[in-house]
């Protein structure tokens, strides 16, 4: 399984980096990545999923935080690791902090935030 995510350079610049199952047959990095990619995503946005995405533009000019899609997401992908937690880290801008244990026990902390 392969999935890709774009990473900001030291230099500023912007690249797709892919991430494929692990030596030992795991796929947590893979859904990871999917994960923030899917925070990043507008609603309806993706190609292949409609589900995948929230409202984050309408989100912003709206002033109300997407918290609803963000629960969705966290639904969809709960089932991929033994636990995911996704809390509103801040509020200007939408900062979402991710909580992700693997089946095999690693810990994964990162933040996505909301773009603009």
């Amino acid at each position: 399984m392969r999935t890709y995510g774009r990473i900001t350079n030291p230099n500023g610049t912007k690249t797709w980096v892919e991430v494929t199952t692990d030596a030992d047959g795991f796929n947590d990095m893979v859904y990871v990545t999917t994960l923030c990619q899917c925070l990043l995503l507008n609603l309806g946005e993706s190609p292949f999923y409609a589900n995948y995405g929230i409202p984050a533009k309408q989100s912003i000019v709206q002033q109300i935080a997407p918290d609803y899609y963000v629960a969705q997401t966290q639904r969809q992908f709960a089932q991929y690791f033994a636990n995911l937690a996704i809390a509103k880290k801040s509020s200007n801008p939408p900062t979402y902090q991710i909580n992700v244990t693997t089946h095999q026990g690693v810990k994964i902390n990162a933040s996505v935030q909301v773009p603009q």
